[in-house]
């Protein structure tokens, strides 16, 4: 589901410029029913005259990347990366984790293939990545959240009173302000607060931050482009989710906003100075059965979950 096109998935052709997606899914697995309610919307902003930004929503994938590059590459950029998930996930089943990360290195393949006949000095091409899969990681209810990150598009959880950012940025910015050269708020304003460190399409190989949560209960995560967070802080996007939840506010059609239509539209509001992305997904875990561990409520996970776990890029 690609924004800026019409693209033809496995729901048939829909196009998602300007429109938002509310949606309701529901898959009955051994001895466990997930419920997940999405939306998600885009724009291309109040200055941007095409809208670089590609998303995914569609269980058991919630993608979104940002384009970079001139020329429209990064239109295409991201589109592409979109398409190689697209593509490998066709059902709605839960995903595989490694097909998870085998998609990642497709995705960084088809980014590449845009500009590799333009030789040195020739075209630039290249997309930040985050997105989350529901994955069976193996084992009995062995359910998980996988939370992948490449560049400074982002992920955050939502506990119903606290916004959390599970990514972290790979950006020039965030590496000073990890060796404690700028503050977080000095980076806001930061001249280079644009640069990212890590995209797909900069090198042959992508190094993206993998890590796995365990699906349970009711959980809420938020994924956007820079788009939202140049304009909103955490705590103006925690606010308006408040706001969402305790008002019913409808346009003047009679159609409901959708959460991500609505902080879309307030970073628009607030100067939009970059095109803007935001998918919102929830679940809910209905009657799983909880294996007995050392006074925790997470389910025995196999070789795969605890080597990805590892490498949770924030404790």
């Amino acid at each position: 589901m690609l924004a800026a096109a019409d693209f033809v998935g496995r729901r048939g052709p829909r196009k998602l410029v300007g429109m938002s997606i509310d949606e309701r899914e529901q898959l009955a697995l051994p001895d466990v029913t997930a419920q997940f309610t999405f939306s998600a919307h885009s724009d291309r902003g109040a200055v941007r005259k095409l809208n670089e930004d590609s998303f995914l929503a569609a269980v058991p994938l919630f993608v979104v990347a940002d384009g970079m590059g001139g020329h429209s590459y990064g239109d295409r950029a991201s589109q592409a990366a979109i398409g190689a998930f697209e593509e490998n996930f066709t059902t709605d089943d839960p995903a595989a984790a490694q097909r998870v990360l085998d998609t990642i290195r497709l995705a960084n393949d088809a980014v590449l293939e845009l500009t590799a006949g333009e030789g040195p000095g020739g075209a630039i091409s290249g997309t930040t990545l985050t997105g989350m899969a529901f994955v069976d990681v193996g084992g009995e209810n062995n359910y998980h959240w996988m939370a992948f990150n490449v560049g400074d598009s982002r992920t955050y959880s939502w506990d119903g009173r606290t916004l959390s950012q599970m990514s972290v940025d790979h950006s020039a910015v965030q590496e000073l302000v990890d060796l404690g050269h700028i503050t977080k708020r000095e980076a806001e304003k930061h001249p280079d607060r644009n640069i990212v460190t890590r995209a797909l399409g900069a090198d042959g190989e992508v190094d993206p931050d993998i890590w796995l949560l365990p699906a349970k209960g009711h959980q809420t995560f938020l994924l956007c482009s820079d788009g939202l967070t140049k304009e909103l802080s955490d705590d103006e996007i925690a606010r308006i989710i408040v706001f969402h939840h305790s008002e019913v506010i409808r346009e003047s059609d009679g159609i409901p906003m959708t959460l991500a239509e609505r902080l879309v539209k307030a970073a628009v509001a607030a100067g939009g100075s970059d095109n803007v992305t935001v998918v919102v997904v929830e679940s809910d875990m209905i009657n799983a059965v909880v294996v007995a561990g050392d006074g925790d409520d997470t389910v025995d996970r196999d070789a795969m979950s605890r080597q990805l776990e590892e490498t949770r890029p924030r404790a």
